[in-house]
């Protein structure tokens, strides 16, 4: 069966396949990702890896240090903090870069971490942004983390994957930032959702590399796990300019050693033109469970928000409403690079920020900072008033100086406006492209550079039918039941979040037993279901089940209290993440959701349905009250984790192992 970009670069990067498998969406695997970048929460990771008994890094060359987010932070603390992750950085021999040095994702794509066709994953939900360069980027959370670590290896759920055909050309004075935000703006209905995304399309030849390591970035917004461009004349030419860089800069700027004949280990021409030759390509007739086609010619400046990424305006509507702002932002991974500070420059040049807004300014690197100081950039914006904070995250993520304060209004270069994120919980944030923040930042209001037509943005969204190729039967390891069985126990609730699951209040409580978690579960659903339960029944719940904080006990606390597994609709990507890293299963079937919600409605919050589910391994198929239900395979990998009780007890089986031989 052919595959998509997305299945093609996992297949490169699984290991342990049975002989002759080919990778699809739905199908868990191990990965061995190409790297994996932890940032600040390195030192989260530390006692995590050490824990599960790994005294050294399977592959040094695999993880990548950057400290980036609290950077203005020279308390004592962060800064014991910092000098412990750097010796344990020398320790195990890998590459660190220093606070100061730049924000992890820039440079993970300065550095060459991020290479077109390969798997890389960060501890930090905008690792999507590495796919501006062909790269398949990922997020994890810590436990994978020390994972990979420790064995090279953690497991992936191949997620959907949606198609976004980008036609036509973008007008003068329209960026990738409007074109992002206008993805998350018109496609307002969580239609990527937990998808990877790959772009496609005539438009895409048009796009800088720059414009596409913004839309990528900005693809976790939208809700995607990945978002992809394909490699291009574009891509290849930007690669070579970077090697060209790296060479002037020489080897001293390279924290891991060359590769014996003073080459780049990442960034040398015989590596590029090897890609090149052969870049990863979709199959022509590969499967998509959606396509989206969005024509760039109707995209205008556009901002988001307030507060919210799928809501958007054109600059031009809201100037006319002359919405003041008290802060402007030209910061984070997103809109912080070389174009992004020259096209602001232009726009302050002569000019002065207006005397009740603070301009706040802080590049992707340090690298970019030195480079736009070497155009004079850098200066113009310092000159019209803007206030330099060192490279680094900083108010993206309401840390260090310029925070929103009680009922202030910003506009920022960002990729997020959550309520609350940069400061005050009263404060207002809009999104949008850096030359709109600075002219909003002289202005005084919300307003563009120039005048732009308005014209009526169009887009279409169609759904794939899945070819009915015969489904192959699933293996079934030793020990792993091949039918699991047990009453449906019903909670038709959609969304129903973690605190939901699992009460905020008892989360911190450390020494909280599994008997107590038992106790609690479902305490702020439904107070009746722990009496209602019983061991071995099947929790059946609604759509996005397990959305809001990613605390993990909102699975343990239903594992403790038997339940064999969890049916949903649909689930949050970071709650059955948690679910099989603590070895409780946790399936999508759409269809029997909306079978009982038509049949139980949702008078009762817990229903205890009397109806059996018989879930058959190797057919993968869900039987209940005489009707079929198919599900996506629960093959070798995730049985895998299930029969060690999660992911950290895997780990440890596997060192144990290496340890014997």
């Amino acid at each position: 069966m052919a595959q998509n970009l997305i299945e093609k670069i996992a297949q490169r990067f699984a290991v342990g396949l049975e002989p002759g498998r080919i990778v699809h969406s739905g199908d868990y695997i191990f990965i061995q990702p190409a790297h994996v970048m932890t940032h600040d929460n390195t030192g989260a990771v530390i006692p995590k890896f050490k824990s599960i008994g790994a005294a050294k890094i399977a592959n040094p060359r695999q993880p990548v240090f950057a400290l980036d987010h609290n950077v203005q932070d020279t308390t004592e603390k962060n800064l014991q903090k910092y000098a412990g992750i750097r010796q344990f950085a020398a320790s195990m021999g890998v590459d660190f870069y220093p606070a100061g040095r730049g924000i992890g994702h820039q440079i993970m794509c300065e550095e060459g971490y991020a290479w077109p066709g390969t798997l890389v994953v960060a501890s930090d939900s905008h690792s999507n942004m590495y796919g501006g360069l062909g790269c398949l980027g990922t997020p994890i959370v810590r436990t994978d983390a020390a994972a990979i670590w420790a064995t090279g290896k953690t497991w992936w759920l191949v997620p959907p994957v949606a198609k976004v055909h980008l036609t036509g050309m973008l007008r003068p004075g329209v960026t990738g930032k409007d074109v992002i935000i206008a993805l998350c703006g018109f496609f307002n209905k969580d239609e990527v959702l937990n998808h990877a995304v790959e772009f496609v399309g005539d438009g895409i030849a048009a796009l800088d590399i720059d414009a596409r390591l913004t839309i990528a970035n900005m693809t976790t917004e939208w809700g995607a796990l990945a978002g992809v461009f394909p490699v291009d004349g574009r891509t290849i030419a930007w690669l070579k300019t970077r090697a060209e860089i790296i060479a002037r800069r020489g080897l001293a700027g390279v924290p891991s050693d060359a590769d014996g004949h003073g080459k780049h280990p990442r960034f040398n021409p015989d590596r590029i033109e090897k890609m090149a030759q052969n870049p990863v390509a979709a199959d022509p007739d590969a499967y998509y469970s959606k396509t989206l086609t969005l024509d760039l010619a109707t995209v205008q400046p556009y901002v988001s928000g307030p507060n919210h990424v799928k809501v958007m305006a054109s600059v031009m509507a809201l100037r006319e409403k002359k919405i003041q702002i008290h802060k402007a932002y030209l910061l984070s991974c997103v809109n912080a690079r070389v174009d992004d500070l020259a096209a602001s420059a232009r726009v302050v040049e002569g000019k002065k920020v207006a005397p009740q807004v603070k301009f706040y300014l802080s590049a992707a690197s340090a690298e970019v900072q030195a480079e736009s100081e070497r155009r004079g950039d850098w200066q113009a914006l310092l000159m019209a008033g803007a206030i330099a904070l060192p490279p680094g995250c900083g108010p993206c993520i309401g840390l260090g100086v310029g925070l929103l304060e009680d009922n202030e209004v910003g506009i920022s270069a960002t990729n997020r406006n959550f309520k609350g994120r940069m400061g005050s919980k009263s404060s207002i944030v809009y999104l949008a492209s850096p030359e709109v923040v600075a002219a909003s930042a002289i202005a005084g209001f919300i307003d563009g550079p120039e005048e732009v037509e308005t014209v009526e943005l169009k887009g279409t969204m169609a759904v794939g039918e899945r070819p009915g190729a015969a489904r192959e039967q699933v293996s079934v390891l030793a020990g792993f039941p091949e039918v699991i069985t047990g009453e449906i126990i019903f909670c038709h609730q959609d969304n129903l979040n973690t605190d939901g699951i699992y009460p905020g209040k008892y989360t911190y409580q450390d020494d909280f037993t599994p008997e107590q978690q038992a106790g609690v579960v479902m305490e702020n659903y439904d107070p009746e279901f722990v009496r209602i339960v019983n061991k071995g029944d099947i929790l059946v719940g609604g759509f996005n089940f397990g959305t809001g904080s990613s605390r993990e006990q909102a699975a343990t606390a239903l594992k403790y209290r038997g339940l064999q597994l969890v049916v949903a609709g649909s689930l949050n990507e970071t709650y059955k993440r948690n679910a099989l890293n603590n070895g409780f299963l946790a399936v999508e079937v759409p269809a029997l959701v909306t079978d009982l919600k038509a049949r139980y409605g949702a008078d009762k919050l817990t229903v205890k349905t009397g109806i059996t589910a018989n879930i058959d391994i190797r057919r993968s198929v869900l039987t209940a009250d005489g009707k079929e239900y198919p599900i996506d395979p629960v093959g070798a990998t995730a049985q895998e984790l299930v029969l060690a009780a999660g992911l950290e007890n895997w780990v440890k089986s596997r060192l144990t192992e290496t340890t014997q031989k």
